[in-house]
């Protein structure tokens, strides 16, 4: 029998320590994830230093256990809003819900199981530091890929509500804040083992400086940013827009018996968000009208007694259907309106991304339990166009609902010429959840990347004002009918992120895939160096 010429350092420590140390990452990082009632973003700098200061005790196989276990912990309760979805809007029995939810949460937690193999792959403690950030953003994005994406409520996300730590998202988007975030996390796990590890195993300390300087130039330019944009700000053109929330409950909103309740509704909100200001454009929710408009007599209400009367043009979420030729089937279309002062439609924009089970059924022969879904609202087809809407001085980028946590759709739209972005969304499907605060965190990055205004109307909320440092202003309550108007600052100017700074998440995934690459390669090396072929390996 031959045996390890010595007992990895790995080995050593209790694996009941280390699931405790994961449960206590997931704790943290719950605790600073946006919500109504309570929500510490600060912990985000330290939720992942428990697991990191455990993973180089285990061997990776142990590691990735960690890591699901952290990641199952986590998501369960952070993705609970899908049981609110399938369940109660849905018509999905309870517990077909709670398997969805649990099978999102899993599916969730393996990037978490992945990353903590790769760190636990690494032989020495000061590899960590540089290699942890990047395979966090770069399985980051590809989350944001995979099956069509589900970037929901990245790390860097935690931060929206503190503008002096995102600035530097308009370098390298929302990934760039969660760089950072992994790299304070990483320097101080490794900062523990230096104060904690033998004197003699001490690395030397030109990368915890580096680390070090690296964070500092960041707060530094975050501060920079904030001290100097707004001269910018008060020096640009400006529009007054209003909002209006209508809060229709998702069990009413489609009832026929309910539609001339709701354009009502609507036109005296709309009439109190204009009082005592020139507002030039009023926002009106996702499917805001539910019906299709151009065939319905009530859509001439608002051009008769809202736009042309006020001079005053319109943005308003609505269903929409044609055809692309007399030989083609309807096509159904998730859209947003723009209706001019005149009175006429000038411009549509239909939804690109769409929600998988929401808005249409992947693999629809195979999962046909999720039909009730989707029934709620129609099977839509995705939209093609990403010109922004013109009114008047104002080049309107769309982001309907679920498209607002995608930053390359806002990207797209402001590098196309948008010098406002607008999100409409409907989220009463959420219910009395977090999930309005997570939606709304994610929508202030695409101001503070795109460096753009963001107006967003919500059916239930939450509704609010958006700068380009991501200060979110005029927020409103959740489930209460509300209008308001602002002045928004429209910028035209090309952040570094719009050019280049969006390649960042993918610079990571490359140096993931080939660090992942060079680590197996040497795990193989050193394994065939250490049991050469024809030795005998067990007696």
């Amino acid at each position: 029998m031959t045996l390890p010429r010595s007992l990895p350092r790995r080995q050593e420590g209790g694996f009941a320590l280390s699931c405790a140390c994961a449960l206590a990452s997931s704790a943290l990082l719950l605790l600073a994830s946006p919500g109504e009632r309570f929500s510490l973003p600060l912990l985000a700098w330290f939720a992942l230093l428990p697991l990191l200061w455990r993973l180089p005790r285990h061997a990776p196989r142990q590691a990735a256990a960690l890591g699901f276990l952290c990641g199952l912990a986590y998501y369960l309760p952070l993705l609970r809003w899908i049981l609110i979805v399938l369940a109660t809007y849905g018509e999905v029995p309870l517990p077909l819900a709670g398997l969805a939810l649990f099978l999102l949460a899993a599916y969730m937690s393996c990037f978490l199981a992945a990353f903590s193999f790769l760190c636990a792959s690494l032989s020495r403690p000061p590899s960590l530091l540089l290699a942890a950030p990047v395979f966090w953003v770069g399985l980051d994005q590809l989350r944001g890929l995979l099956f069509t994406g589900f970037p929901w409520l990245d790390l860097g996300y935690t931060q929206h509500s503190l503008p002096a730590l995102i600035q530097i998202a308009d370098l390298a988007g929302h990934h760039g804040v969660s760089f950072l975030i992994v790299l304070a996390n990483s320097l101080t796990a490794l900062l523990l083992s230096i104060l904690l590890g033998p004197r003699e195993e001490r690395p030397r300390p030109t990368l915890p400086l580096a680390a070090l300087a690296l964070l500092g130039l960041a707060f530094a330019y975050n501060a920079w940013r904030l001290q100097t944009l707004p001269a910018t700000l008060a020096a640009a053109e400006r529009m007054t827009v209003g909002v209006v929330q209508g809060n229709f409950p998702q069990n009413q909103k489609w009832l026929p018996s309910f539609q001339e309740e709701t354009v009502e509704t609507y036109l005296r909100l709309s009439r109190e968000a204009m009082a005592g200001n020139e507002a030039q454009l009023l926002v009106w929710p996702e499917t805001a009208l539910p019906f299709y408009p151009y065939e319905h007599p009530l859509f001439l209400r608002l051009t008769s007694e809202l736009t042309a009367p006020h001079r005053i043009a319109l943005l308003t979420g609505a269903p929409h259907r044609e055809r692309a030729s007399l030989d083609e089937p309807l096509r159904y279309y998730n859209s947003a309106l723009l209706l001019s002062p005149e009175g006429v439609v000038s411009g549509r924009y239909d939804k690109q991304h769409l929600v998988p089970f929401g808005e249409y059924i992947p693999l629809r022969a195979l999962l046909a339990f999720a039909s009730p879904v989707v029934e709620t609202l129609g099977d839509f087809s995705p939209g093609t166009g990403e010109a922004p809407l013109a009114c008047q001085n104002a080049r309107i980028g769309v982001l309907i609902c679920y498209e607002s946590i995608f930053p390359e759709l806002a990207r797209r739209q402001a590098a196309n010429g948008a010098n406002l972005l607008v999100n409409i969304t409907n989220d009463a499907w959420f219910g009395r959840s977090n999930a309005p605060w997570q939606h709304l965190s994610m929508a202030a990055f695409r101001a503070v990347e795109t460096r753009r205004s963001l107006v967003r109307s919500a059916n239930t909320g939450i509704s609010a004002f958006i700068d380009p440092l991501g200060r979110v202003a005029s927020a409103s309550p959740l489930f209460t009918r509300y209008a308001a108007s602002a002045e928004v600052v429209l910028l035209a100017e090309t952040s570094p992120f719009l050019r280049l700074g969006h390649f960042f998440p993918w610079l990571c995934l490359g140096l993931s895939a080939a660090g992942s690459l060079w680590a197996f390669k040497k795990k193989k090396t050193v394994a065939n160096t250490e049991y050469p072929r024809g030795e005998n390996h067990v007696c």
